[in-house]
């Protein structure tokens, strides 16, 4: 079977899914369903089980296969990101943190020191930590250095469905990388997932392609078909490009020949 690994566990599918944005709990978790997704991220202030209403911790928790990665989206130093992933683990049992620390709203740039300091930290404390990073192959490889399961580093800006517009220094991590590569943000279609995963990317990470699709459902089940099309292509091998036209059934020496 064709997996990849964070820490010690085993991952099939390669789609991740993003629960915010969603019109409503039940239209989220009937993507999650139909994605196919094993690893679901969610925000911690999501993890409320006194109030059914703002919880998703227990439907989520409910899908057999499901693996909850809690996130420290809204923190804004390294300081807060740890507080939130000891709180998270402490509620949801899972080992998994996403580091997302972004302090300007404006553009949501993630923070590439203090989620530098945060990641070294909670690895540290036995965290699989799923380190939220610009595309910047110094700062992955750093990252990898202090012990991270992974390294997201991003499509385009969060939410702005630009695509993959750092696909070059996206090749340059995927290249240097010993650890999973996954995209995380910006990718709008699944055309562009698939695009990531012929890259050579371990998977990706999608939530408002899908939760502010006209369909969300059938959005999902999309992108599932899409990375999974992916990944295929990635092992089956690229044809190279060329500069010039090939011809792909040649004449040459049929029209010479003498009757």
């Amino acid at each position: 079977m064709d997996v990849y690994h964070l820490g010690p566990q085993a991952f099939s599918s390669r789609l991740i899914l993003g629960t915010g944005k969603f019109s409503s709990a039940s239209v989220m978790l009937e993507a999650v369903k139909a994605s196919g997704a094993e690893l679901v991220t969610v925000a911690l202030r999501r993890f409320n089980r006194e109030q059914a209403g703002d919880d998703l911790f227990g439907p989520l928790s409910a899908i057999k296969g499901i693996t909850l990665m809690p996130n420290t989206s809204g923190a804004s130093t390294a300081a807060e990101a740890v507080r939130a992933a000891r709180i998270a683990r402490e509620l949801s049992g899972s080992p998994f943190i996403k580091v997302e620390i972004h302090p300007n709203p404006q553009h949501l740039m993630p923070d590439p020191i203090e989620t530098y300091e945060a990641s070294r930290i909670l690895a540290k404390e036995g965290f699989l930590v799923m380190p939220y990073i610009a595309a910047d192959p110094v700062l992955a490889k750093r990252l990898e250095d202090v012990g991270c399961a992974s390294v997201m580093p991003l499509g385009s800006a969060i939410g702005s469905g630009q695509g993959l517009g750092t696909a070059d220094m996206l090749g340059i991590i995927i290249r240097e990388s010993g650890i999973p590569v996954i995209v995380d943000a910006g990718l709008r279609s699944p055309s562009e997932a698939a695009a990531a995963m012929e890259m050579g990317c371990a998977a990706v990470l999608v939530n408002s392609a899908v939760a502010a699709a006209g369909n969300p459902v059938e959005m999902a089940a999309a992108f599932a078909g899409a990375v999974i099309a992916g990944r295929k292509a990635f092992h089956a091998g690229l044809m190279p490009q060329s500069r010039t036209a090939v011809a792909t059934s040649p004449l040459t020496g049929f029209l010479g020949t003498n009757a």
